[in-house]
Order: C-alpha cells, then sequence, then structure tokens
C-alpha cells in the first residue's frame, strides 16, 4: 500500500475546545503523547488537560461503550487483537521509584468489542488473531489513567505490526473508522517526539528542534495534508532526531486513519517534558 492510495485530510481547524459540538453521534479519534513512564505522577499540565476532556467527552457521549487503543509497546509480527475480559497491569518499565510499581489501571476488557474489531479488521484484508493473555502495556495504561481515571470503560488494545509503515498504520485505523459512530473511542498513543538519548533530566527548556518538528505536525494537520504527514520521514524537519526509529510516532495514524475526512484537530495539550519529549494530544472530529 502507498502513501498516494489515501485520501487527503480536508482542511483541519486548530481549536483549544475540549469537545466540539459538531456530529454529537460520531465520537472523536484521539492521538495522545504517553510520555516517560513517569507521567502516571508526574502529570505536568498535560495529564489535567486529558481528565478535563475525558469529563467533557463521558459527558457528551453518554453512549461511550469502549477504547481502543494502539502502543509502540506491544508490537507483534502480524495485527493482534487484545481479546481477555480483564487485562492485567503491566509495568513493563525498570528503574523508576517504588510507587510507580504500585499503580494499577483495572479497566475491564471487552471481548466481545474485540471480536468486532477482529471481524473489521479481516473484513479489510488485514489478517488479524486475538490474543487473551495480553495485559496492558504503560503506553496503553499511562495515558488512559488521565483520561478515564475512574477505569470503568472498557478497553480493547490493538499491536503496532513490527515492519509497518504509516500508510500501514493509516489502513488499521482506517478499518476501524465505523466504531466511532458505535460508541467507541479509536486512540493512538505514541509521542510526538521520542529521542531518549538526549533524556538528561531536570527542568530545561524545550529543545527547538522539537517545537519544530512538533508545528511542522500541527501546521500539516491545519493545512489538511495527508500526503506530507504520511511522508513526515522526508518532508518534516528534524524527523530523524525527533524519531530515531518510527515506532513511538506510527500510533499518530492509527488516530488519522479512524479519523477519516474532514476532520478538525483540536489540540489538548503542546507540553514538552524534560527538553526532548513532546506531549502534544489532539482529538481529531468533525468540521462543524
Amino acid at each position: 500500500m502507498t502513501a498516494t492510495q489515501h485520501p487527503s485530510i480536508a482542511s483541519t481547524h486548530q481549536s483549544d475546545a475540549a469537545v466540539s459540538a459538531a456530529s454529537p453521534a460520531v465520537l472523536p479519534a484521539l492521538f495522545v503523547s504517553h510520555g516517560a513512564p513517569l507521567f502516571a505522577l508526574d502529570a505536568g499540565t498535560t495529564g489535567p488537560a486529558l481528565t478535563q476532556w475525558g469529563a467533557a467527552l463521558r459527558e457528551q457521549f453518554p453512549q461511550l461503550r469502549g477504547i481502543v487503543v494502539m502502543s509502540p509497546h506491544w508490537m507483534a509480527r502480524t495485527p493482534l487483537v487484545m481479546t481477555g475480559p480483564q487485562p492485567a497491569t503491566w509495568h513493563d518499565f525498570g528503574g523508576f521509584p517504588p510507587a510507580l510499581y504500585q499503580l494499577q489501571y483495572p479497566a475491564p476488557g471487552s471481548p466481545a468489542l474485540a471480536q468486532e474489531v477482529l471481524a473489521l479488521l479481516n473484513a479489510a484484508g488485514l489478517a488479524a488473531q486475538g490474543d487473551e493473555a495480553r495485559p496492558f502495556d504503560h503506553g496503553a495504561w499511562v495515558p488512559l489513567m488521565h483520561l478515564f481515571p475512574q477505569a470503568d470503560v472498557p478497553v480493547v488494545q490493538v499491536a503496532l505490526p513490527a515492519h509497518a509503515g504509516p500508510a500501514e498504520v493509516y489502513a488499521l485505523g482506517a478499518a476501524l473508522r465505523s466504531l466511532r459512530s458505535q460508541g467507541v473511542l479509536v486512540v493512538g498513543s505514541g509521542s510526538m517526539t521520542h529521542n531518549l538519548a538526549e533524556f538528561f533530566g531536570g527542568a530545561r527548556e524545550p529543545a527547538p528542534y522539537v517545537l519544530e518538528f512538533s508545528r511542522w505536525i500541527e501546521s500539516a494537520l491545519a493545512r489538511g495534508d495527508l500526503q506530507a504527514l504520511l511522508n513526515y520521514r522526508t518532508e518534516a524537519p528534524h524527523a530523524h532526531r525527533a524519531h530515531p526509529t518510527e515506532d513511538h510516532f506510527l500510533p499518530i495514524f492509527f488516530a488519522l486513519g479512524a479519523a477519516g475526512d474532514d476532520l478538525h484537530a483540536n489540540y489538548l495539550s503542546r507540553e514538552v517534558m524534560y527538553s526532548m519529549l513532546s506531549m502534544d494530544a489532539f482529538a481529531l472530529q468533525a468540521a462543524h
């Protein structure tokens, strides 16, 4: 599949409003940067913004019945879908404060929703299988702790295919687009920038390249330039420095695929942590 096979996004509109009032029957698609695992405890300004947005979403969409999320911390050779009824919280990291390992996110799974996801993926020619034993990795549960702290919305996680590129991940999201009109929130969880070799800790000013890359992405969204986004590796400034490997950026295409055409990008956060981790988060929803 090539980038040119996909339609372009229509012109987008930047807004800091929590949730648009347009198309109330269709949930937005969401991209969140989950940052470092410590984001679960050190929420910055992004965590409260996600909590506020999640509360507004539940008020506007009482029909919310589930979440489908893709994280780069579950990669598989072929598309896999979490099918267990009560996934465990996996602390898939080391060397952090003990308090982080005490956190649990006991949201239920949804075998029924998982079967819907599998059916849609297979109908789109994306051979997918279920994984009943899969736990929530931190790319899923950390941002969900902020979005829905009650942990009462069923969650189904979808693996990121290990050798997929932007167009292939877009296709996975596009296959699930219809779920948004059926009470399901589709979430891509990654990182707007993710060069951990430059992590030095401490409170420092955002690195210029981080801002340049992040705002280029925002500009491409505002222009509705899907082709530029799909080709970000060669077109975006500092793309290889922002993402030495693609895994943490690819979930943005899961959200874009689920969003489809004629959508607006409403930014929830533009925070930068530790100088090099852009925490950009935005909802993609129908235009007014």
